[in-house]
Formats: C-alpha cells, structure tokens, sequence
C-alpha cells in the first residue's frame, strides 16, 4: 500500500517561501510520477503541479507558474513543492498525489493521496 505524508506547511506572510515535502513508502517511488494539488475552503480541488518518474518533465498550473517549482529525490522517496512568492490567495490545504502519468492533471487520475498541509499565506 503506496502512503504519502506531506510536511512543510505553515503561516508565512505574503512574499515568504516555503518548501513542502511528501515523502513516499509502500510502492516503487521511481515508478510514480508525483503531483501537488490545494483545496481552499468552499472551492475545488485545484491542480499545482506535476512531475514525472525520473524529474526531466515538470508541468505547473497557471497561477502558480515563475513562483513555484516541483521537484523530487529518488534516494529520498521524496518529492518537493518550492513555493516562493507567496500570496495570500495561495492559502489552502495542500495535497501531494501519486499517478501514472505526468499528464494527469485532475485529481479522479491519481491513484493515492497524503492527508494534507495547511499553509496560510498573510497579507
């Protein structure tokens, strides 16, 4: 059984940086492409990035583009969402997913989820 479990969260003010982490055990990690999806309250679930297996492929949503950055660590089982820039509209509970694919881009494609990050952004 794949269990993802994210840290790194936070209060920042507007500005700030933070690093998320989701750190991966049960399954292959090299074999799962990893993504970050936030959820604000009353809202869906929104896509934030995508990374492939081996990190050479990366897709990032629109509001995030040029402020956050995906990566991974496979010696680690670790994947990462650099989060610079930040902005208050950018508070949400954050979500790491593992899929197949790195063009899944909806959250009905990933097949296991980690419980969540809070991360407030104030201004």
């Amino acid at each position: 059984q794949v269990q993802l479990v994210e840290s790194g969260g936070g209060l920042v003010q507007a500005g700030g940086s933070l690093r998320l982490s989701c750190e991966v055990s049960g399954g292959t990690f090299s074999d799962l492409c990893m993504g970050w999806f936030r959820q604000a309250p009353g809202k869906e679930r929104e896509f934030v990035a995508v990374i492939n297996w081996s990190g050479t492929r990366t897709n990032h949503g629109d509001s995030v583009k040029g402020r956050f950055t995906i990566s991974r660590d496979n010696a680690k089982n670790t994947a990462y969402l650099q989060m610079n820039s930040l902005k208050p509209e950018d508070t949400a509970e954050y979500y790491c997913a593992a899929g197949d694919s790195s063009h899944f881009r909806t959250p009905g494609q990933y097949a296991y989820w980690g419980q969540g990050t809070q991360v407030t952004v104030s201004s």
